[in-house]
């Protein structure tokens, strides 16, 4: 469990006194009040990014003339921020550039308009990206006159540490913010539309799925034999019965399931689609959770980190534990139960594709081009939660029928 903190009394605020070296007191919820040899009393806010899980620390300015009281308000604000998966240090500086028309005030405007749409780890990546690979280089430059050798040069820095992908990923960005400055009269074109061709080929692959029958099975033994921790082993186990995105799995909280009702609601920050999701939970993934409960129940996180419990598994658990279990990158992959499902749900057990597309959370549309709610066709998707976890409990008990999957060489 964790510590407790104890909030801070306005006495205790007034009648803190300077040290041989800078000292915090913390109230709680991530404020803290910095104490400075000088004497200087200064407000701080700690948390941690939305989408990386980074620590980072605002001002939220100077005591006697920032009171307790309204420390505390302005703590609250940030982390209502937080809840709708805003980073308050993006906003903090998009604000701060207002009505400046540099690279990086309109890439910042541009990102706190769009990115709330987003799931917090593309947004993560997404502004990462921009403030470790471009802002140094062309960010203070007004947008206006930026060439496309100016974008060309970033990106050749980029490639030159063997970083193609991130070169490409980079370029769409710009892109995109470049389009935002000419929408918004801050440009007068995307001068990154000249640059198609310029970089190293680079093609996006799809991510290592297996979907013959008897493949599938052979997986499956090995997920069930696998001797690691208990809460990765059930992640394992859990991830083909329900097949969402690893990390919609690994952020899995207790507060969403209803193991009674047999569902995950899952809240629409977290989903890439950026609306809620609800999964239909088989007898099989009820007793999975129902057996890891008495280790994690107490904790916010189904599967809380081996190192910290009050942070989430690690993005890499699951790709290790297939690792360990001697499926490489290019055999399987913890995304690979998507393409699973999409493909085995359709062309074995002949479920309806539209049902499939919405248990995995695609933008499905009806006949009229409205789209489907959460709700929408759950007695269906029910029964074929139900059946597939059937399906798949008959391949992995019937060895007999099994080709094994080709593996890494040890």
């Amino acid at each position: 469990m964790p510590k407790r903190v104890e909030p801070l009394s306005p006495s205790a605020v007034a009648n803190a006194k300077p040290r041989s070296k800078p000292y915090a007191l913390r109230d709680g919820r991530g404020l803290l009040l910095l104490v400075d040899p000088s004497g200087s009393k200064l407000w701080r806010f700690d948390y941690r990014r939305p989408g990386t899980g980074k620590r980072n620390t605002l001002s939220l300015g100077t005591y006697p003339d920032v009171s307790l009281k309204r420390a505390r308000e302005k703590r609250d604000e940030l982390r209502r921020l937080l809840a709708d998966g805003i980073d308050p240090g993006d906003k903090r500086k998009a604000e701060a550039l207002a009505g400046a028309e540099t690279f990086e005030a309109v890439a910042r405007e541009w990102f706190a308009k769009f990115s709330t749409r987003w799931a917090p780890s593309h947004a993560g990546k997404v502004i990462a990206r921009l403030e470790r690979d471009v802002f140094p280089w062309i960010g203070a430059k007004p947008i206006a006159g930026l060439t496309a050798p100016d974008v060309l040069n970033v990106l050749r820095r980029i490639e030159s540490r063997g970083a193609v992908e991130t070169a490409h990923r980079a370029l769409q960005n710009c892109g995109q913010v470049f389009r935002y400055a000419v929408a918004t009269g801050r440009a007068q074109s995307d001068v990154t539309r000249d640059l198609r061709g310029s970089l190293t080929p680079w093609k996006p692959g799809h991510f290592a799925s297996v979907t013959d029958p008897d493949e599938v099975g052979g997986l499956l033994r090995a997920i069930h034999a696998f001797t690691g921790t208990f809460p990765v082993a059930c992640a394992l186990k859990l991830a083909p019965l329900v097949f969402v995105r690893p990390g919609e799995l690994r952020q899995a909280e207790w507060a969403e399931f209803d193991l009674d009702a047999a569902e995950w609601n899952i809240p629409a920050h977290k989903m890439k689609t950026r609306e809620p999701h609800l999964v239909p939970l088989s007898s099989q993934a009820v007793a999975i959770l129902r057996e890891l409960w008495p280790l994690t129940g107490a904790s916010r996180y189904v599967f809380p980190g081996t190192r910290d419990r009050k942070k989430p598994l690690s993005n890499m658990a699951l790709n290790a534990a297939f690792k360990r279990m001697g499926f490489d990158g290019q055999t399987f992959t913890a995304h690979g139960f998507r393409a699973m499902a999409r493909t085995i749900l359709d062309q074995n057990l002949g479920f309806r594709p539209d049902w499939i597309e919405h248990q995995l959370a695609h933008a499905v549309k009806d006949a009229n081009g409205r789209a489907y709610n959460r709700t929408s066709f759950l007695p269906e998707r029910r029964k074929m939660m139900q059946a597939w976890a059937d399906y798949l409990d008959t391949l992995r008990t019937a060895p007999g029928k099994v080709v094994p999957i080709k593996r890494k060489a040890s």
